[in-house]
């Protein structure tokens, strides 16, 4: 396998240890838990989204685990404004706060609170599973391109987190381009859902969910591609990856670096398992691997 030169990483304005970043909505939900990702060998951290009103969620059961991956309709819980003493000792660190909102005002106001406490946001556009939120907003490119443009107003790295559920991604992400998006990132979770045939009813509290995991991969890999093709701006591919190669086969289709979620369920260590197969002294300069499979 390709083995990476060791260094830090400036991407998208957000200066990291390594290529490797916590995905937002797994162990990104207090300030202690952050720290423990960095200090386990995470490169930087997103944390869990955050939007303009707390709320509990959506009933249970919220999580059913697959085969393959996790599919999950948690409907973005979250505490609101009062996340922000979770972020109060984290400043400094590579944290990047996912935000959330029903409008560019709102995405704006949310982020406008923790301005000063972390390294950049992250606009969670692409969420399947929240009404009003998410990917009910983040299919339209002029909403996406307002929505990116009120929160870069801030003059703080941000990225945009895209839903593969469309059908021309390269033009949500060039929307984002022009909203002033430092990055984007590909891809949320995948529209799905599972019927229990012995209860005759949908597995989760909410019928519908988004699919994570290793069986969605191939899809996030696509689409890193195709967005490598169409945007100016980095693209940070999320979607399965679970070892070392998956991050170098990333890398190849266009990703200057990786997020990692559901992996992280079953192996907490997994960043620093993967760091330690990925960095060799010597190794390949990341800008000869990143989009090399385009020719």
């Amino acid at each position: 396998m390709i083995r990476l030169v060791p260094g830090t990483v400036s991407l998208g304005g957000v200066e990291m240890a390594n290529h490797l970043v916590l995905a937002a909505g797994i162990l990104g939900t207090t300030g202690s838990s952050i720290r423990r990702v960095l200090e386990a060998g995470a490169g930087a951290a997103v944390t869990k989204s955050i939007g303009p009103v707390a709320s509990a969620g959506h009933p249970g059961p919220c999580v059913v685990e697959l085969g393959d991956g996790l599919l999950n309709a948690m409907g973005l819980p979250n505490p609101s404004r009062e996340f922000g003493t979770e972020l109060a000792s984290l400043k400094g660190l590579p944290v990047v706060a996912s935000v959330f909102g029903g409008t560019p005002e709102e995405f704006r106001k949310v982020a406008s609170w923790f301005r000063d406490r972390v390294a950049g946001f992250e606009l969670n556009l692409s969420c399947p599973h929240a009404e009003g939120y998410g990917a009910a907003i983040g299919t339209d490119p002029g909403t996406v391109e307002e929505c990116t443009r009120a929160v870069a107003s801030l003059g703080l790295p941000t990225w945009v987190k895209l839903t593969p559920n469309v059908t021309d991604l390269p033009v949500i992400g060039q929307a984002a381009q022009r909203g002033g998006a430092t990055a984007v990132v590909a891809v949320n979770t995948v529209r799905a859902m599972r019927i229990s045939t012995e209860l005759r009813l949908p597995v989760l509290g909410n019928r519908y969910g988004g699919l994570s995991g290793r069986a969605i991969f191939p899809i996030a890999v696509r689409c890193v591609y195709e967005l490598y093709e169409s945007v100016e701006i980095p693209v940070i591919g999320v979607g399965g990856i679970a070892t070392a190669e998956d991050v170098i086969e990333m890398m190849m289709a266009g990703a200057s670096a990786v997020q990692i979620g559901s992996a992280v369920r079953e192996n907490p260590g997994i960043f620093r398992e993967i760091a330690g197969e990925l960095y060799r002294p010597g190794g390949v300069s990341p800008e000869e691997i990143v989009g090399c499979a385009h020719g």
